[in-house]
Protein backbone atom coordinates (compact mmCIF):
# COMPACT_ATOMS: atom_id res chain seq x y z
CA UNK A 1 0.00 0.00 0.00
CA UNK A 2 1.83 3.07 -1.35
CA UNK A 3 1.13 6.66 -0.56
CA UNK A 4 -0.10 6.99 -3.56
CA UNK A 5 -2.65 4.13 -3.15
CA UNK A 6 -4.01 5.45 -0.13
CA UNK A 7 -4.85 9.24 -1.79
CA UNK A 8 -6.02 8.14 -4.58
CA UNK A 9 -8.31 5.60 -2.60
CA UNK A 10 -9.62 8.69 -0.22
CA UNK A 11 -9.66 10.78 -3.34
CA UNK A 12 -12.48 8.30 -5.03
CA UNK A 13 -14.52 7.68 -1.85
CA UNK A 14 -14.56 10.94 -0.55
CA UNK A 15 -15.29 12.32 -4.04
CA UNK A 16 -18.27 9.55 -4.27
CA UNK A 17 -19.40 10.67 -1.02
CA UNK A 18 -19.65 14.60 -1.87
CA UNK A 19 -21.33 13.45 -5.17
CA UNK A 20 -24.34 11.46 -3.11
CA UNK A 21 -24.52 13.46 -0.05
CA UNK A 22 -26.48 11.99 2.72
CA UNK A 23 -26.41 8.17 1.67
CA UNK A 24 -23.13 7.37 3.09
CA UNK A 25 -20.97 7.54 5.86
CA UNK A 26 -17.70 8.18 6.92
CA UNK A 27 -17.09 4.59 7.68
CA UNK A 28 -19.07 2.38 5.54
CA UNK A 29 -22.77 3.09 3.52
CA UNK A 30 -24.34 4.28 6.34
CA UNK A 31 -25.96 7.48 6.67
CA UNK A 32 -23.99 9.61 8.71
CA UNK A 33 -25.72 10.12 12.18
CA UNK A 34 -28.17 7.22 12.14
CA UNK A 35 -26.45 4.28 13.71
CA UNK A 36 -22.65 4.71 12.21
CA UNK A 37 -20.90 4.24 15.93
CA UNK A 38 -18.45 6.79 14.94
CA UNK A 39 -19.80 9.62 13.06
CA UNK A 40 -23.19 9.68 15.39
CA UNK A 41 -24.36 12.41 17.87
CA UNK A 42 -21.51 14.63 17.21
CA UNK A 43 -23.42 18.02 16.85
CA UNK A 44 -26.24 19.56 19.12
CA UNK A 45 -29.51 20.63 16.94
CA UNK A 46 -28.69 24.10 18.02
CA UNK A 47 -25.43 23.70 15.83
CA UNK A 48 -26.72 21.96 13.51
CA UNK A 49 -30.53 23.47 12.66
CA UNK A 50 -29.16 26.70 10.96
CA UNK A 51 -26.55 24.73 8.29
CA UNK A 52 -27.19 24.29 5.47
CA UNK A 53 -28.29 20.78 4.89
CA UNK A 54 -25.41 19.82 2.10
CA UNK A 55 -22.92 20.35 5.01
CA UNK A 56 -24.73 18.42 7.49
CA UNK A 57 -25.32 15.47 5.05
CA UNK A 58 -21.57 14.65 5.15
CA UNK A 59 -19.88 15.25 7.97
CA UNK A 60 -18.00 12.31 7.97
CA UNK A 61 -16.21 13.05 11.23
CA UNK A 62 -15.41 11.45 14.68
CA UNK A 63 -15.74 14.34 16.78
CA UNK A 64 -16.67 17.96 16.87
CA UNK A 65 -13.20 20.04 17.17
CA UNK A 66 -14.87 23.53 16.75
CA UNK A 67 -16.28 22.67 20.49
CA UNK A 68 -12.97 21.76 21.71
CA UNK A 69 -10.71 24.45 20.12
CA UNK A 70 -12.08 27.39 22.15
CA UNK A 71 -12.14 29.39 18.96
CA UNK A 72 -12.13 33.40 19.84
CA UNK A 73 -13.08 36.22 17.92
CA UNK A 74 -10.70 37.27 15.29
CA UNK A 75 -8.74 34.32 15.11
CA UNK A 76 -7.24 32.68 12.28
CA UNK A 77 -8.12 28.67 12.00
CA UNK A 78 -7.17 26.31 9.39
CA UNK A 79 -9.43 23.04 8.82
CA UNK A 80 -7.47 20.35 7.57
CA UNK A 81 -9.50 17.98 4.96
CA UNK A 82 -12.79 20.24 5.79
CA UNK A 83 -15.14 18.19 3.64
CA UNK A 84 -18.45 19.27 3.11
CA UNK A 85 -17.18 22.08 5.38
CA UNK A 86 -19.10 21.72 8.41
CA UNK A 87 -16.62 22.40 10.53
CA UNK A 88 -15.40 25.52 8.86
CA UNK A 89 -18.88 27.01 8.92
CA UNK A 90 -19.44 26.53 12.52
CA UNK A 91 -15.66 27.92 13.46
CA UNK A 92 -16.78 30.93 11.08
CA UNK A 93 -19.70 31.77 13.66
CA UNK A 94 -17.15 31.35 16.56
CA UNK A 95 -14.29 33.63 15.16
CA UNK A 96 -17.02 36.26 14.02
CA UNK A 97 -16.18 38.58 10.91
CA UNK A 98 -12.87 40.44 12.43
CA UNK A 99 -11.24 36.31 11.82
CA UNK A 100 -10.97 34.12 9.17
CA UNK A 101 -11.50 30.50 8.19
CA UNK A 102 -10.19 28.47 5.99
CA UNK A 103 -11.09 24.65 4.58
CA UNK A 104 -8.04 22.25 3.24
CA UNK A 105 -9.17 19.60 1.21
CA UNK A 106 -7.92 17.61 -1.93
CA UNK A 107 -10.92 16.54 -3.74
CA UNK A 108 -12.55 18.49 -6.53
CA UNK A 109 -15.87 16.87 -5.46
CA UNK A 110 -15.68 18.22 -1.88
CA UNK A 111 -14.83 21.55 -2.57
CA UNK A 112 -17.39 22.49 -5.28
CA UNK A 113 -20.07 20.79 -2.21
CA UNK A 114 -17.93 22.90 0.28
CA UNK A 115 -18.27 26.20 -1.93
CA UNK A 116 -21.84 25.88 -2.28
CA UNK A 117 -22.58 25.02 1.22
CA UNK A 118 -20.29 28.09 1.55
CA UNK A 119 -22.95 30.42 -0.19
CA UNK A 120 -25.96 28.66 0.96
CA UNK A 121 -25.13 30.04 4.16
CA UNK A 122 -24.38 33.33 3.44
CA UNK A 123 -20.91 32.87 5.28
CA UNK A 124 -18.16 35.60 4.18
CA UNK A 125 -15.19 35.00 6.37
CA UNK A 126 -14.19 31.84 4.72
CA UNK A 127 -12.01 30.57 2.37
CA UNK A 128 -11.32 26.87 0.64
CA UNK A 129 -8.25 25.84 0.11
CA UNK A 130 -7.32 22.80 -2.90
CA UNK A 131 -4.04 21.02 -1.44
CA UNK A 132 -2.55 17.52 0.74
CA UNK A 133 -2.64 18.23 4.49
CA UNK A 134 1.11 17.25 4.50
CA UNK A 135 1.54 20.25 2.02
CA UNK A 136 -0.37 22.66 3.51
CA UNK A 137 -0.40 25.80 1.11
CA UNK A 138 0.09 28.77 3.66
CA UNK A 139 2.72 30.63 4.71
CA UNK A 140 4.83 29.83 7.89
CA UNK A 141 3.11 31.32 11.34
CA UNK A 142 0.02 32.00 9.54
CA UNK A 143 -3.32 30.61 11.63
CA UNK A 144 -3.84 30.63 15.65
CA UNK A 145 -5.81 27.39 15.31
CA UNK A 146 -5.73 24.25 13.37
CA UNK A 147 -9.17 21.90 13.57
CA UNK A 148 -8.99 18.66 12.03
CA UNK A 149 -11.91 15.71 11.98
CA UNK A 150 -11.20 11.85 11.50
CA UNK A 151 -8.20 13.44 8.70
CA UNK A 152 -4.68 12.84 9.93
CA UNK A 153 -6.01 9.47 10.12
CA UNK A 154 -6.01 8.86 6.61
CA UNK A 155 -2.63 9.87 5.46
CA UNK A 156 0.14 7.60 4.97
CA UNK A 157 3.15 10.35 6.48
CA UNK A 158 1.40 11.62 9.60
CA UNK A 159 5.34 12.95 10.98
CA UNK A 160 4.96 15.40 7.30
CA UNK A 161 1.21 16.41 8.39
CA UNK A 162 2.36 17.26 11.96
CA UNK A 163 5.46 18.95 10.43
CA UNK A 164 2.97 21.13 8.55
CA UNK A 165 0.67 22.04 11.19
CA UNK A 166 3.54 23.47 13.53
CA UNK A 167 4.65 25.18 10.77
CA UNK A 168 1.73 26.84 9.90
CA UNK A 169 0.88 27.97 13.59
CA UNK A 170 1.92 31.23 14.50
CA UNK A 171 4.13 30.92 18.04
CA UNK A 172 1.52 29.95 20.77
CA UNK A 173 -0.82 28.56 18.21
CA UNK A 174 -2.74 25.47 19.01
CA UNK A 175 -3.64 22.37 17.72
CA UNK A 176 -7.00 20.74 18.38
CA UNK A 177 -8.11 17.75 16.35
CA UNK A 178 -10.80 14.83 16.84
CA UNK A 179 -9.28 11.75 15.37
CA UNK A 180 -9.31 7.89 15.60
CA UNK A 181 -6.77 6.38 17.56
CA UNK A 182 -5.80 3.07 18.73
CA UNK A 183 -5.12 1.59 22.08
CA UNK A 184 -3.44 -1.54 22.22
CA UNK A 185 -2.47 -4.40 18.93
CA UNK A 186 -4.59 -4.80 15.90
CA UNK A 187 -4.57 -7.64 13.73
CA UNK A 188 -2.47 -7.22 10.28
CA UNK A 189 -6.22 -8.10 8.39
CA UNK A 190 -7.44 -4.87 10.17
CA UNK A 191 -4.20 -2.47 8.74
CA UNK A 192 -4.07 -4.09 5.60
CA UNK A 193 -7.71 -3.26 4.30
CA UNK A 194 -7.75 -0.35 2.24
CA UNK A 195 -11.60 -0.02 2.81
CA UNK A 196 -10.76 0.29 6.84
CA UNK A 197 -8.07 2.95 5.68
CA UNK A 198 -10.36 5.16 3.88
CA UNK A 199 -13.09 4.63 6.44
CA UNK A 200 -11.15 6.29 9.33
CA UNK A 201 -10.09 2.76 11.11
CA UNK A 202 -7.19 1.33 9.66
CA UNK A 203 -4.73 4.52 9.42
CA UNK A 204 -5.26 5.44 12.97
CA UNK A 205 -1.62 5.85 15.39
CA UNK A 206 -1.38 3.91 18.82
CA UNK A 207 -1.92 6.55 21.32
CA UNK A 208 1.08 6.96 22.40
CA UNK A 209 2.78 6.86 18.99
CA UNK A 210 0.26 9.69 18.09
CA UNK A 211 1.77 11.70 21.30
CA UNK A 212 5.17 11.04 20.34
CA UNK A 213 4.83 12.38 17.30
CA UNK A 214 3.34 15.61 18.23
CA UNK A 215 6.35 16.50 20.43
CA UNK A 216 8.94 15.22 17.89
CA UNK A 217 7.08 18.00 15.48
CA UNK A 218 7.56 20.53 17.99
CA UNK A 219 4.18 20.45 20.54
CA UNK A 220 4.15 21.00 23.43
CA UNK A 221 1.48 20.12 26.39
CA UNK A 222 0.71 17.23 24.56
CA UNK A 223 -3.18 15.25 25.57
CA UNK A 224 -5.09 12.93 24.08
CA UNK A 225 -8.39 12.35 25.59
CA UNK A 226 -10.49 9.12 24.59
CA UNK A 227 -13.94 9.92 25.07
CA UNK A 228 -15.86 7.12 22.50
CA UNK A 229 -14.93 4.28 22.95
CA UNK A 230 -15.76 1.31 20.24
CA UNK A 231 -17.16 -1.74 21.57
CA UNK A 232 -17.65 -5.22 19.90
CA UNK A 233 -20.55 -4.35 18.44
CA UNK A 234 -19.12 -1.40 17.24
CA UNK A 235 -16.16 -3.65 15.90
CA UNK A 236 -18.61 -6.20 14.39
CA UNK A 237 -20.64 -3.45 12.34
CA UNK A 238 -16.96 -1.92 10.93
CA UNK A 239 -15.83 -5.55 10.06
CA UNK A 240 -18.79 -7.23 8.23
CA UNK A 241 -18.77 -3.84 6.04
CA UNK A 242 -15.26 -4.60 4.19
CA UNK A 243 -15.95 -9.19 4.43
CA UNK A 244 -13.19 -9.97 7.07
CA UNK A 245 -13.71 -12.75 9.80
CA UNK A 246 -15.88 -11.28 11.86
CA UNK A 247 -16.15 -13.69 14.66
CA UNK A 248 -12.67 -14.32 14.63
CA UNK A 249 -11.72 -10.27 14.70
CA UNK A 250 -14.51 -8.70 16.78
CA UNK A 251 -12.99 -9.41 20.15
CA UNK A 252 -9.83 -8.92 18.83
CA UNK A 253 -10.47 -5.24 18.33
CA UNK A 254 -12.91 -4.92 21.20
CA UNK A 255 -11.81 -1.59 23.12
CA UNK A 256 -8.94 -0.75 21.05
CA UNK A 257 -10.08 2.04 18.30
CA UNK A 258 -11.62 4.96 20.11
CA UNK A 259 -12.19 8.79 18.88
CA UNK A 260 -10.27 11.22 20.98
CA UNK A 261 -9.88 14.99 21.48
CA UNK A 262 -6.23 15.11 20.57
CA UNK A 263 -4.51 19.16 21.86
CA UNK A 264 -0.83 20.63 21.55
CA UNK A 265 0.53 24.03 21.18
CA UNK A 266 3.21 25.50 19.81
CA UNK A 267 5.65 27.13 21.88
CA UNK A 268 5.43 30.90 22.29
CA UNK A 269 9.20 32.48 19.94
Amino acid sequence: MTDLDVQAAVRAKYGKIAKTAGRTGCCGPTTCGCGDPITSDLYSDAETSTLPAGAVAVSLGCGNPTALAQLEPGQTVVDLGSGGGIDVLLSARRVGPTGKVYGLDMTDEMLALARENQRTAGTTNVEFLQGTIDRIPMPDNAVDVIISNCVINLSTDKDAVLREAYRVLKPGGRLAVSDVIVRGAVPAEVRRSMELWVGCVAGALEERDYASKLRAAGFIEVQLEPWRIYRIEDARAILTEVGLDVDRLAREVEGRFASAFIRARKPRA
